[in-house]
């Protein structure tokens, strides 16, 4: 009885383990042809056409901060806002929490006193001017990066 449960028991474990002659298909089989695309190659440039074409569309929205041509000092102030938690609040053409930015660039001239006044409040927040709703302060921002968010805000108009 012993012998036929040991037997038994080793043609099970044979039978699970598989004699070895088999192949794994998932390995052998596959082949990198199955998945690749044919890459469409411009003949002026020889970039890959293909992947230029599967890119993702750039969102033009007229509310998104940076999507006006500027250049200089200026480009730098829409980069500091994009990276800033600005957009949470305000938007260029539209009021939502705090004012249009466009709003704001049609209120205040761009002097440099108004750069100065307006990077203060952005720094130390401020309420009542545009009702309500309190701006909230940004002490890790310096003065510097603060007048050239507001510099790219009044050159909206």
């Amino acid at each position: 009885m012993k012998n036929a449960i040991l037997l038994l028991s080793f043609c099970a474990s044979l039978a699970a383990c598989g004699s070895g002659s088999e192949k794994p298909a998932a390995k052998e089989d596959y082949t990198l042809a199955d998945t690749e695309e044919t890459l469409n190659t411009d003949s002026t440039t020889g970039s890959n056409v293909t992947a230029v074409a599967h890119q993702p569309q750039i969102d033009t929205n007229t509310t998104k901060i940076g999507t006006a041509p500027t250049g200089g000092a200026v480009a730098k102030g829409a980069k500091l806002i994009e990276g800033a938690d600005c957009t949470g609040c305000h938007r260029e053409n539209e009021k939502l929490l705090g004012p249009a930015y466009k709003a704001v660039a049609e209120k205040y001239p761009a002097t440099a006193a108004n750069v100065s006044m307006l990077a203060g409040k952005v720094i130390t927040g401020g309420k009542g001017n545009w009702g309500d709703v309190a701006m909230t302060p940004h002490p890790g921002l310096s003065k510097a990066d603060a007048e050239e968010m507001v510099r790219y805000i009044l050159s909206l108009k």
